[in-house]
């Protein structure tokens, strides 16, 4: 059985919906043909991160705060593979013949 996905939009009108309305959680999960669960960890969620919450998968849909870490990761990367480099050209070029 493949599992639902649901769009960014959609999670974000259930969460507004969910809280706007007289509903408790799980009448609105049911009027929206949802899991209760789904929509109480996407209120949580929407709680927490606001209108950035839900960026879904993939480079394009990454937080500030993710596109900086993976930016400086590619950076730590290729400046430790300069180093050694670096490190490399140093021992040839002073070892004695």
């Amino acid at each position: 059985m493949k599992k639902r996905q649901y769009t960014q939009e959609f999670k974000k009108e259930a969460v507004e919906y969910s809280l706007t309305s007289r509903k408790i959680v799980e009448e609105v999960a049911r009027d929206l043909g949802i899991s209760h669960h789904n929509l109480t960890r996407w209120r949580t969620q929407y709680r927490k991160d606001g209108q950035l919450a839900f960026p879904g998968h993939g480079k394009e849909n990454l937080t500030p705060q993710e596109e900086e870490s993976r930016r400086l990761k590619k950076e730590l990367i290729d400046i430790t593979q300069e180093r050694d480099i670096l490190k490399k050209a140093l021992a040839i070029f002073t070892k004695k013949p």
